[in-house]
């Protein structure tokens, strides 16, 4: 097959030969004028079908399968929808809030638990003052542009660009130089400034995209939703942008509840508000939005983590910071060859990493479309001292869903320095220190509650706050100069020589005091419940004789994140009468409610196969199907059947059969991960499913109709099989083979039964 550039020259020569006999006078009707036309026309037609963007996204061609199911089955859509909708706001239906508890659920057992944690719960408003001490106010900024002519119109400037760019990479027709800036850019769009940002739009001719209209140049857009606190409306506050700054403010208090040993961590889920200029892309740009933060607090020159070397080995895919300023594509290392190498700061922050995979890949997110990308020089907060995103590759492109930063001691030295409370730690030293302190004489103190008044409390803080270098140096300057004018929480005051009258002495110590330095994992819930989504669906193959041609899709969850952990259903509606199903549903209810296990029951009138199809959209793994030798009513079968029913495993479509007193307890261990499918397979008899074949792709008839039908031959059959059980004794034979997976499979079988028939 020709190349792009190959063909572009064919279309060129073809061109050149078709006018050379137009110039030629040739008559239209002309044989090889005809030929060479037709001959450039075919060439450019190959040529456009070789220049369409290539999609390599494997989740693009299933979006809007997995649209279709999560409105109709409610699992969320847009808050207010019979008002016609505000967007950025979503409702979760049913199934959606149950996948999104599931994964929060999953999240406090992997962190809280499983690290120990101490957790909290903080108002979702908060005063200007806080959010203007941690910076929130001046700088919790995205830059906005706006359609020139139809100013109502606005969008996200680096989002502009990012879509751009995004396009652009899925050309073939562009050259090895332009995909290296294009990734490069790509990478860097979060972190340009305003400048640079608009100078990009320019240079790759972005538009408005609905009115193809120019756009005015970025500038900043606060992102925080003020709200009035109280009647008066004097007391300005705002719905908090992250649920971080509540754990800074409560920090003390936390570290006395953990007898103020160093490291702990403190743990935080709810709401967060941020005012989005343009949201779009269903959940993952919301302005009302789940967050789940860790703030891990530990000693500034001490931050290895005993656990780290138990995840050392896990390899994770990197996008290192110069790699991603080279241009070049993700690496895979270990997360202890990125910490040895200084590529990952320290041990704490590389741990968190390597937590925060293993978490996502519990919720059910595919390795290979997880990524974690080192924040740039230029993007990362000045206070940062190394910040990395979890990006999952969704049909958007790749998404940033948890945010791991090592954030030094910035939070808890700027609120200690405007409340003037104590935020440091303390440690004891091994061996004690003599260490030269400065203080205010008493006559220097006196003075300053007589000159400042009401002010003395805040000058004697400051010249109190001064090392001994500062302190003396202060004492020298004032006292040469005769005076200096000092700039204390925005007042100004004149000092005198008398008012800088300090003293030193040497003191021993044996604490050293010292403000923690904060590893913060924060993850975006909404962002994750996306994530899970687009990686578990799938759709089975199509019946060829299907009809219809129904798309029938399925829901792969994990048994940690799925919304109902089994669904109970009569094989029909006969059975479904039986009082012995309703007595065995209750004691279902019973048992799955005593395990906290959430279930559906659907005993409607649509056949098995259907049933089976739309619990699958809803991700449900298990399937409890009660039948006629469940309550005893089929006369072909074995008596010893009643009383089982048969349990359904929905990605491979396989069951089992199971006493109903042992089912929910196999459930439960499957649930929590202390069974695998294979040992149920091996532990119980596997049970025909007809149905499922059908649902799966392959020929079958209705379960209802085989399970009714019958007749005195198969009676017989399965008398004799239950007799030397023989059933029984095959399956055990044939798991063995699936396990040791020998070469040849017949000779292995073969030599199993021989023992057998020894024994």
């Amino acid at each position: 097959m020709a190349t792009i550039a190959e063909l572009q020259q064919q279309v060129k020569d073809a061109g050149e030969k078709v006018k050379t006999l137009k110039g030629e006078k040739r008559d239209k009707k002309d044989p090889e004028l005809v030929a060479a036309i037709a001959s450039l026309m075919d060439l450019k037609k190959q040529l456009e079908e070789a220049s369409r963007p290539v999609e390599t996204n494997p989740f693009v061609s299933t979006r809007a399968e997995l649209d279709d199911i999560a409105k109709r089955r409610f699992f969320f859509r847009p808050a207010f929808d019979i008002y016609g909708g505000t967007a950025g706001f979503y409702t979760y239906g049913p199934p959606g809030a149950a996948l999104k508890a599931n994964i929060i659920a999953l999240w406090r057992r992997h962190f809280i638990i499983e690290e120990n944690l101490l957790e909290i719960e903080d108002p979702t408003i908060m005063p200007h003052e806080v959010l203007k001490t941690s910076g929130h106010v001046d700088r919790f900024n995205d830059f906005m542009v706006k359609d020139t002519l139809q100013e109502d119109k606005f969008y996200r400037a680096d989002k502009l660009l990012e879509e751009e760019l995004e396009n652009r990479l899925k050309l073939p027709t562009i050259s090895e130089a332009e995909r290296t800036q294009y990734q490069k850019d790509l990478l860097a769009a979060d972190a340009f400034s305003k400048d640079e940002l608009g100078a990009k739009l320019k240079e790759y001719g972005i538009k408005a995209p609905e009115t193809g209209n120019e756009l005015t140049d970025p500038y900043e857009f606060n992102l925080m939703f003020p709200t009035p606190i109280g009647p008066s409306g004097m007391l300005q506050g705002y719905l908090r942008p992250e649920t971080a700054q509540g754990i800074f403010l409560n920090y003390k208090f936390c570290a006395e509840q953990n007898s103020d040993k160093m490291p702990f961590g403190v743990a935080q889920v709810g709401k967060s508000y941020r005012n989005e200029i343009a949201p779009r892309g269903g959940l993952v740009r919301q302005r009302e939005f789940t967050q789940a933060e860790i703030e891990f607090f530990v000693q500034p020159g001490d931050k290895k983590f005993p656990k780290f070397a138990s995840l050392a080995d896990l390899e994770l895919q990197m996008l290192p910071s110069p790699i991603q300023l080279a241009g070049q594509n993700m690496v895979t290392m270990t997360v202890g060859k990125a910490v040895a190498d200084g590529i990952i700061a320290n041990e704490t922050l590389g741990y968190f990493v390597a937590r925060t995979a293993q978490f996502l890949f519990l919720a059910g997110i595919k390795k290979e479309h997880l990524r974690f990308r080192q924040h740039l020089p230029t993007e990362m907060a000045h206070y940062a001292c190394d910040c990395w995103d979890a990006e999952i590759e969704v049909s958007t492109g790749w998404m940033e869903t948890v945010g791991i930063a090592d954030r030094s001691a910035y939070d808890l030295t700027v609120h200690a320095q405007r409340t003037k409370v104590d935020l440091c730690a303390q440690e004891k030293l091994e061996t004690p220190i003599s260490e030269e302190v400065v203080y205010l004489n008493k006559k220097a103190g006196a003075l300053l509650g007589k000159d400042f008044k009401k002010d003395a409390v805040a000058v004697r803080t400051f010249l109190e706050s001064l090392g001994v270098a500062e302190a003396k140096a202060l004492q020298e300057e004032v006292k040469a100069a005769g005076g200096k004018e000092v700039t204390i929480d925005g007042a100004t005051f004149k000092l005198t020589p008398d008012h800088c009258s300090f003293e030193t002495k040497t003191e021993t110590k044996h604490y050293r005091n010292y403000t923690p330095h904060v590893i913060e994992p924060s993850f975006g819930i909404d962002r994750v419940f996306t994530a899970v989504l687009e990686h578990s669906y799938y759709a089975r193959p199509q019946d060829p004789d299907d009809k219809e041609k129904i798309v029938r899709g399925v829901l792969s969850l994990t048994p940690d994140s799925a919304p109902y952990k089994t669904i109970i259903m009569p094989l029909d509606q006969r059975v479904g009468s039986s009082d012995k199903y309703l007595d065995m549903v209750q004691l279902l209810r019973t048992q799955l409610s005593e395990h906290a296990l959430n279930y559906k029951v659907d005993d409607s009138g649509a056949s098995i196969g259907k049933r089976y199809a739309r619990n699958d959209e809803l991700g449900i793994p298990l399937a409890i199907t009660v039948d006629f030798d469940s309550i005893g009513t089929n006369a072909e079968a074995n008596s010893t059947l009643t009383g089982t029913v048969t349990l359904r495993e929905r990605d491979t479509c396989t069951q089992v059969r199971i006493k109903v007193a042992e089912v929910v307890d196999v459930i439960a261990q499957l649930s929590t991960r202390k069974l695998s499918w294979p040992d149920v397979q091996k532990r119980y008899v596997e049970q025909k499913n007809t149905a499922s074949e059908a649902i799966g792709g392959a020929k079958g008839t209705d379960a209802a109709e085989s399970a009714a039908a019958g007749s005195e031959s198969k009676k017989e059959a399965e008398e004799y099989l239950s007799k030397h059980k023989l059933t029984e004794v095959l399956n055990e034979m044939v798991n063995k083979t699936l396990a040791d997976k020998p070469d040849d499979p017949i000779a292995h079988l073969a030599k199993l039964m021989a023992d057998k028939a020894k024994m």
